[in-house]
């Protein structure tokens, strides 16, 4: 079994997938332009990894309620402090930060769209 996607159910779909092709390097490998509006969203490996659409016959979370620990979205990132800045020019608002062992920082942030977004430079990366 081989992992696809991860699907997220928001208001719109489009203006979310746009924001994260713009500002965290995600491109848009498959676009649905009817309801539910799905996008399919792969990182700079190419893997898709994010599906989003809008689809009004489920609940849309209130993601901005809830905590970041319950939902959030994590990207790999060299310098934390860089991104993060650039982030939050882009319209995040910042959340927290740990720093569970010397050498990695996790920055907890939120989009414009409510979704928790965390920023991980670890002293040793995830290798996949």
């Amino acid at each position: 079994m081989k992992f696809e996607h991860y699907a997220i159910n928001v208001e719109d779909s489009a203006a979310v997938a746009d924001w994260y092709v713009a500002n965290c390097g995600m491109k848009i490998e498959l676009a649905q332009p009817e309801v539910p509006f799905m996008r399919f969203l792969s990182d700079e490996t190419g893997r898709v990894v994010i599906e989003l659409y809008s689809n009004k016959l489920a609940r849309i979370p209130d993601y901005g309620s809830q905590h970041p620990l319950e939902y959030h979205l994590a990207f790999a990132v060299e310098n934390v402090a860089i991104e993060k800045s650039r982030l939050m020019a882009a319209g995040c608002s910042f959340i927290e930060e740990v720093n569970p062992q010397p050498g990695t920082r996790l920055v907890m942030l939120r989009d414009p769209f409510g979704m928790s977004l965390q920023l991980c430079q670890r002293l040793k990366p995830f290798e996949i």
